[in-house]
């Protein structure tokens, strides 16, 4: 690990616990804050990554805060290295038409850059 990074176990720690509340809040301003200006976002290992703060933007705009009530989100950090970190999350929320509870289960990697912010960010996740 780059000795100036401001990135450790503990960052990485906290770097979650602000992702977490960002989806619970859905906000995007919140998340933007989080990833670097060029980060690529991949939401699923099939798409095609979201690049730069305007895209990331824009998915959590249209994806992550609109229409979802009682969300719920928890996390455990498996792992941070040199600059990488893992992490198991979970969440669930209330979809607006009909109430629908949704429980999703997943992964995420994360690389981060020396200021603490998130340049690639990738997720594996299952819904209920």
């Amino acid at each position: 690990m780059n000795e100036r990074s401001l990135m450790n176990v503990e960052a990485f720690d906290r770097w979650l616990e602000a992702y977490g509340r960002a989806w619970i809040n859905g906000d995007p301003q919140a998340a933007l804050r989080l990833f670097a200006s060029t980060a690529q976002y991949y939401e699923t290992p099939f798409d095609r990554p979201l690049v730069g703060h305007e895209e990331i933007r824009v998915y959590w705009a249209e994806s992550v805060a609109l229409a979802r009530h009682d969300v719920r989100f928890s996390y455990e950090l498996l792992s941070y290295e040199g600059g990488l970190g893992l992490a198991h999350w979970q969440t669930s929320f209330s979809k607006a038409q009909g109430r629908v509870r949704v429980e999703l289960d997943g992964m995420l990697y994360a690389q981060f850059d020396k200021h603490g912010r998130c340049t690639i960010f990738r997720e594996w996740w299952h819904e209920r």
